[in-house]
């Protein structure tokens, strides 16, 4: 493997599928997608009934969420250290320096994210089709999952910028995973302390692969806007 040239060791490792580096890609993904997973099953319909209640406290709500949408990852990892360190109420559960808390960390990124998107989407929905649906007898909490079904594609915005946040987190992760190599070490966390390291190589063969993820992510969905806007008759 060649040392004076890291671009050229980063893609050795990648094609001859060093084992550190799919394991480490391996965990980040599980952990992610597990935390957007649960991000989108609580987000997408709390948004909705967010999008169509009206109670006291409503705008509040609303504003805490979409302030949270910018919450200080540190800030969210302290939090949920918290809740899990030995003298937390979750202390006992011994999840703490495990992916079960970087799962934990990421989701409270993304929930207000996938809240607030999911919020704008339906409540511009409703405004267009609520006549129509309330003479259909469609209104409450049964118009939700028609608005959201309708609203499916612009919703893969919520979901990008999840993965987006989640992906390229470093501070919760390491604050409650403790970046353990083989257990808790993700693509963020490992190239933070390789480049420290000095080890550019498996640094930057995990920084094309996080990279090509998010290019593959965004023209996917690039795709699927397109065909959203063919299928309705506009012009691509």
């Amino acid at each position: 493997m060649s040392e004076s040239n890291p671009f050229v060791a980063a893609w050795l490792l990648i094609v001859s599928g060093d084992p550190t580096l799919a394991g480490i890609v391996a965990l980040s993904l599980r952990v992610t997608l597990s935390a957007l997973a649960i991000a989108l099953v609580i987000g997408l319909p709390g948004g909705a009934f967010l999008a169509m209640s009206r109670f006291p406290g409503r705008g509040l709500l609303v504003i805490g969420c979409n302030a949270l949408m910018g919450l200080p990852p540190v800030v969210a990892g302290l939090a949920i250290y918290l809740l899990l360190s030995r003298a937390g109420p979750l202390g006992p559960l011994g999840l703490l320096f495990t992916p079960s808390a970087m799962v934990m960390a990421q989701t409270v990124l993304i929930l207000p994210i996938v809240l607030s998107l999911s919020r704008q989407v339906v409540e511009d929905l409703w405004s267009e089709y609520e006549e129509q649906l309330r003479s259909l007898g469609c209104s409450g909490a049964r118009a939700i999952p028609t608005l959201l079904w309708d609203g499916r594609f612009s919703l893969v915005t919520a979901v990008l910028a999840g993965f987006g946040r989640a992906s390229a987190e470093v501070g919760a992760v390491l604050i409650v995973g403790g970046n353990i190599a083989g257990h808790t070490r993700t693509i963020t966390t490992a190239i933070a302390l390789e480049t420290a390291k000095g080890e550019l190589a498996l640094a930057l063969g995990l920084g094309i692969i996080l990279l090509g993820l998010t290019l593959v992510l965004n023209g996917g969905a690039y795709l699927m806007g397109q065909y959203a806007r063919r299928s309705a008759g506009q012009p691509w």
